[in-house]
């Protein structure tokens, strides 16, 4: 299960991405504008920073931005730097499997499938997939 913050993670770097212009944006527009608590998102901003997704700087003006262009973030690698390993069961967290069961357990594969299934489909998504998605969805809204 995705924890509050890696969402509050991705929601964040998609906001910079929607509203990137080469300047820095202030982490309480984004929190103001994703209705998310600025201390929240305070704890989450040195992983974003030290993992190199943000770019940072202080004073007036300070603020976040993205480091690279939103095409080339994975929701993937957003959510390895918040949450760490989302293997689905605790004998897949490592490289090696140091299971006991490893060599008998028929369960093991289907485990495994699932872990890959997860990474290849969050892999393949971007920060620039869901902006034109949203996008995609606004210009299709019926409602008005």
């Amino acid at each position: 299960m995705i924890s509050t913050r890696g969402r509050y993670a991705l929601r964040m770097m998609v906001d910079l991405a929607q509203h990137q212009d080469n300047s820095f944006i202030a982490l309480k527009d984004i929190a103001d504008r994703q209705n998310i608590s600025k201390k929240y998102l305070e704890q989450i901003v040195p992983l974003l920073n030290h993992s190199g997704l943000l770019q940072t700087t202080r004073g007036f003006q300070g603020g976040y931005r993205l480091n690279k262009a939103p095409r080339e973030y994975t929701v993937a690698e957003i959510l390895h730097v918040t949450e760490g390993n989302m293997a689905p069961v605790a004998c897949l967290e490592s490289e090696t499997n140091t299971c006991p069961r490893r060599d008998e357990c028929v369960t093991l594969p289907v485990w495994a499938g699932l872990r890959k299934v997860i990474n290849d489909y969050l892999s393949s998504i971007t920060l620039q997939d869901i902006i034109d998605s949203a996008r995609s969805q606004a210009g299709n809204d019926d409602s008005v």
